[in-house]
């Protein structure tokens, strides 16, 4: 025994000489040579956790975060390394404002729930004001990002990026948001008060120089479309052609989708679409290099949702928020008489837009309604508004909550202006750019890829036709108000949504002294479009609404072939010839 004593001790005495002389073992991470990142990206999710569209009261059966979360479980049983990000837009739509006065906001607790790392904040999350706003960035439990926002004591709003460690590989993670929230909120200033939206390209340079030495892997989340939207510097492809260091970036707001878009420079671009349609997946292989790691890869691609099954915890947990909204959509506000719009496809006549929008191609129902219930609020003589939905109709039957959202998608207030003469054809003319102009031996009148049908307006209280056959500027013809033509020095009281307002300010077609109306200012959120609609509708119309046109303008300018435009439209009837639509799928048939 004593000799096994003496053994003992001898034997711990040797392993204490080996520990202290012996370096330390390097860890299975350390030793591997080469290693992959994911990264996993949402945008757009419009106020949508189930697979559920409450305006229409529809299933959506590729939309949602209770389908993303099924897939973001697969991707992070096959890669630990994975990274989840949320690239803004997230806030708004889809009933998701009858929760805005929550401690926590749904969708903010859902993306904890659901372990999201960053939160890059989008334009949209700026429509219900800044207290709204800071409420649900704290309650955020990840990092919420936007680089281009700064106080008014120089120092950003939030953080510009986050670096995140993923088994030794410092991933930065950049956020940036489109700069145009001061256009876009002009009529409500202080949902932006203090801040500063800087340029896009600038930024990134900036914070790109911040991280120098600090990362391994450099990832952009920007609230940005591929293409730039009102300038040459506020696309996502203008920020990675002016800064190669990004090794991938994730775009949003353009509601695009696309995983094969690459810079000049090389940079690899992703965007997944709107509300959940796809998870974005970046790949970032990399291999030791000194004492960091170098990218030798990058892959992208989207992930669809279609055909994905929800995830059933998720889906329960969040059960009280479904149940709310499916009430709210639900609520009876009045009565219909009769279809609104009678074939909501131009060529087809079917519910579902396949070919063009009977709506933008002739005056209709809907958008007099609209224009009918602003004009009564605003008591203005003129008044504008677009179609959001352009397979949007009310159909003869209650009149729901979710009809309302169906018909006027956004949460926007009600302005009226004064508006010259002068400005307002310009305005009209702007307008009118949504058509391409017409060619002999065309057999349908196209739109413009590069307008938006959010961008198209349709006026009433003016009589006036639209000439397709000469090229933008030059289109408005026989403009009338009251039988009159339109006086240049003319003063016209106009409605406009708020967005719009933005639109005319930014033109330089109003100024802000022109401002008369404002509905936001004068009921505060019950002066929203929506909530006016509801009240229209019980207040004045007693309940009840019937479909009315006045027929007030008209596209002019065109001549078919009558026999070749009948082979034509049979052919597109039977699924022969697809109408091509624009890159992002959302302009319809634009040749």
């Amino acid at each position: 025994m004593k000799n096994f004593s003496k053994s003992l001790s001898l034997l711990l005495a040797i392993v204490m000489v080996l520990t202290l002389f012996t370096p330390i073992l390097p860890s299975a991470a350390d030793v591997a040579t080469s290693k992959t990142v994911t990264i996993l990206g949402t945008s757009d999710m419009h106020g949508r956790i189930f697979p559920w569209e409450y305006a229409t009261g529809t299933a959506d059966d590729d939309a949602g975060f209770a389908i993303i979360q099924t897939l973001i479980k697969q991707e992070k049983e096959k890669n630990p390394n994975t990274i989840l990000i949320d690239n803004g837009d997230t806030l708004q739509d889809n009933m998701a404002e009858i929760f805005n006065n929550d401690p926590v906001h749904p969708m903010i607790d859902v993306m904890n729930y659901m372990g999201y790392d960053v939160w890059n904040l989008g334009n949209h999350e700026f429509n219900f004001g800044m207290d709204f706003l800071n409420k649900n960035i704290a309650a955020f439990k990840g990092s919420a990002l936007a680089a281009n926002i700064y106080k008014e004591d120089g120092t950003r709003f939030i953080n510009g990026y986050k670096i995140i460690v993923k088994d030794g590989v410092r991933v930065a993670i950049v956020g940036l948001i489109a700069p145009h929230i001061p256009t876009w909120e002009a009529a409500t200033p202080e949902h932006f008060k203090g801040l500063t939206f800087t340029d896009p390209v600038a930024e990134a340079k900036k914070v790109v120089k911040e991280l120098e030495g600090k990362y391994d892997v450099l990832i952009g989340t920007f609230h940005l479309g591929d293409t730039p939207e009102k300038g040459t510097t506020d696309g996502a492809k203008a920020v990675a052609d002016a800064v190669p260091q990004f090794n991938a970036i994730i775009c949003g707001h353009a509601h695009s989708q696309f995983d094969n878009i690459e810079s000049t420079s090389k940079v690899k671009l992703i965007e997944p679409g709107r509300y959940g349609a796809a998870l974005a997946k970046i790949d970032v292989k990399v291999e030791k290099s000194g004492n960091g790691w170098k990218v030798v890869e990058v892959s992208t691609k989207n992930l669809l949702t279609k055909g994905v099954t929800a995830d059933k915890d998720l889906t329960a947990k969040f059960k009280t928020v479904d149940d709310k909204s499916l009430a709210e959509a639900n609520k009876v506000v009045g009565y219909v008489t009769g279809d609104f719009i009678k074939k909501v496809d131009y060529i087809t006549g079917a519910d579902k837009i396949t070919t063009m929008p009977t709506a933008q191609m002739e005056d209709n129902a809907v958008i007099d309604f609209i224009n009918e219930v602003q004009t009564y609020y605003s008591k203005a003589d003129i008044s504008t508004a677009a179609f959001f939905k352009n397979d949007a109709n009310l159909k003869a039957g209650p009149f729901m909550k979710k009809d309302v959202a169906n018909i006027y998608m956004y949460d926007n207030t009600l302005m009226a202006v004064n508006i010259t003469g002068k400005n307002l054809k310009a305005y009209m003319e702007w307008s009118a750019g949504y058509y391409n102009q017409f060619r002999d031996g065309d057999l349908t009148i196209s739109f413009n890829p590069n307008v938006r049908g959010y961008n198209y307006d349709m006026f009433s209280g003016i009589d006036y036709q639209i000439d397709v056959s000469k090229s933008v500027g030059s289109r408005i013809v026989n403009a009338k108000i009251k039988g009159q033509p339109i006086v240049d020095a003319n003063i016209y009281k106009m409605a406009v949504n708020n967005y719009r307002y933005g639109t005319l300010l930014t033109n330089k077609w109003i100024t802000d002294a022109d401002k008369c109306y404002d509905s936001f200012a004068e009921l505060g959120d019950a002066g929203r479009v929506r909530d006016l609609i509801v009240k229209y509708v019980q207040e004045v119309k007693r309940g009840k609404i019937s479909p009315y046109i006045d027929d007030n303008w008209k596209l002019i300018g065109y001549s078919f072939d009558a026999k070749l435009k009948g082979i034509a439209d049979a052919k597109i009837k039977a699924g022969e010839i697809k109408v091509p639509t624009s890159f992002d799928g959302r302009t319809p048939n634009v040749k």
